[in-house]
């Protein structure tokens, strides 16, 4: 009980902290979010707003869309939605039968714990184990001013 009482103390006085920040703002500043963004300075000493970049007129949707509609009639069909499937089921159907075994669609799994069992001994212990760990990209950071950030859209289909 006592730590839902200490709790609530503590949010009553970030709440009356920020407010005696915000009355203590001298008077005609603007908070930082209403300020405009930072201009560029000209030869002549005078701010120049910067290009603002503009959106595309394409929305990420409709560039899904765009990615399984291969004729660009409009509609998807069952056999364009289907065709990353079947290219996935045909890169695990090594012997093209039309049906997978078990080691035909393990074969990743496989392969890894081959690559990790650097002893070959059909076991892993902790340190080849942690080689198996997935790679994560790590995202650049960029200056807003520069470029945009890149933009991770995740895949649409699973192997």
């Amino acid at each position: 009980m006592w730590r839902y009482l200490a709790g609530a103390g503590a949010g009553a006085l970030l709440v009356a902290a920020g407010m005696m920040l915000q009355a203590m703002r001298p008077a005609g500043v603007a908070p930082l979010a209403a300020m405009p963004a930072a201009s560029a300075a000209t030869g002549d000493g005078q701010a120049a707003d910067p290009a603002v970049p503009e959106a595309t007129a394409k929305t990420r949707e409709e560039k899904r869309f765009n990615r399984y509609d291969k004729d660009r009639n409009g509609a998807i069909t069952r056999d364009e939605y289907l065709a990353a499937r079947k290219k996935a089921y045909g890169k695990l159907d090594t012997n093209g039968d039309g049906t997978l075994s078990f080691d035909e669609w393990a074969v990743k799994a496989e392969t890894k714990f081959a690559a990790a069992d650097a002893d070959k001994s059909g076991a892993m212990n902790a340190t080849e184990f942690a080689t198996t760990a997935v790679k994560r990209k790590v995202r650049a950071k960029t200056n807003c001013a520069d470029k945009p950030a890149p933009v991770d859209e995740g895949r649409e289909e699973e192997t």
